[in-house]
């Protein structure tokens, strides 16, 4: 059995111990499903995405343990690359052989049933990165795509980004 972790709010942990987790997220080929990362020895790598995740959702964040048998299909891949089809026993392999897992990310396509769920147990809020890995010494993308307006301290980033290119 292979084992995975989903990052959502804590306002959702009561209805997914009772009903299990829906697939409300969309995948790479449209399907819906839910997004998890599996249990490697690493805590940090473990709930990297829960520093990501703070930004687009509010509350505090929990993290839900699931077990799923080794052939379940499942997508496995680099968040920002097109993932391969694989058993959920390879995904696990393939993240724990990387050199850098950081931005890995499994995608089960289907929803998790109340019986899957093993643990929900609270996350410290600040583990992991904040837009992409490795972002720390990069200059940020000044497009009002990825600096919306509104978002925390984005005007003083712009000034900023503007005095760099005098």
């Amino acid at each position: 059995m292979a084992e995975f972790v989903h990052i959502t709010t804590a306002g959702s942990a009561g209805r997914i111990r009772r009903s299990g987790i829906a697939a409300r997220s969309q995948g790479w080929a449209g399907r819906r499903g839910v997004y998890c990362m599996p249990v490697v020895p690493s805590f940090t790598l473990t709930y990297q995405w829960v520093r990501e995740l703070r930004r687009w959702k509010p509350g505090v964040l929990v993290a839900i343990h699931l077990r799923l048998p080794d052939d379940e299909p499942v997508t496995v891949g680099r968040y920002n690359v097109a993932p391969d089809d694989v058993v959920a026993a390879q995904a696990v392999a393939r993240v724990r052989e990387v050199d850098d897992p950081r931005g890995y990310e499994v995608f089960v396509p289907r929803a998790i049933r109340a019986s899957e769920v093993r643990r929900i147990r609270s996350v410290p809020q600040g583990v992991g990165w904040r837009h992409m890995p490795d972002a720390h010494g990069r200059r940020p993308c000044p497009c009002p795509y990825c600096l919306q307006p509104g978002m925390f301290k984005v005007a003083r980033l712009r000034n900023r980004l503007a005095r760099d290119d005098l």
